[in-house]
């Protein structure tokens, strides 16, 4: 799935704006056709803290309007519940963005961790290089 609106940006500085009130969420929609119902969503969207979501779920609005109604039994139920979610500003999935994305953060350093005070490396340690040592039996 796509991630919109964070083009040019470093994950330093989604995080921040994540702290000042930015979140991700996407926009689910049905498409009906006579005996067919399909649930969908779409691309996921990065809502900065001073944006409405409007401008991102109309375009997801109007396709349920026309597209979802159609399909019997379920095509009235999913399309209800999709303007629910668009009408609400969307589904949330920051937590999981976030979390994909720090670990996934080129700038980070994880060559190294700290867990309970443990300092562990995902790279091995280059040892100093000693010289074999042969034990040679005495005849």
């Amino acid at each position: 799935m796509q991630i919109k609106n964070i083009e040019g940006l470093r994950v330093a500085e989604i995080r921040q704006l994540v702290d000042q009130g930015g979140k991700f969420v996407f926009f689910p929609y049905t498409i009906s056709l006579a005996v067919i119902t399909l649930r969908r969503s779409s691309s996921i969207y990065f809502i900065r803290p001073d944006e409405s979501t409007f401008k991102y779920s109309y375009k997801h609005i109007a396709t349920n309007g026309v597209m979802g109604w159609w399909g019997i039994p379920w095509g009235p139920i999913y399309t209800i519940g999709s303007l629910y979610h668009q009408l609400s500003g969307g589904k949330e999935v920051t937590r999981e963005v976030m979390g994909h994305l720090i670990q996934h953060d080129p700038e980070a350093n994880t060559s190294t961790y700290n867990i309970n005070g443990t300092v562990s490396y995902n790279m091995p340690q280059q040892q100093e290089e000693k010289p074999p040592v042969y034990n040679i039996p005495k005849d």
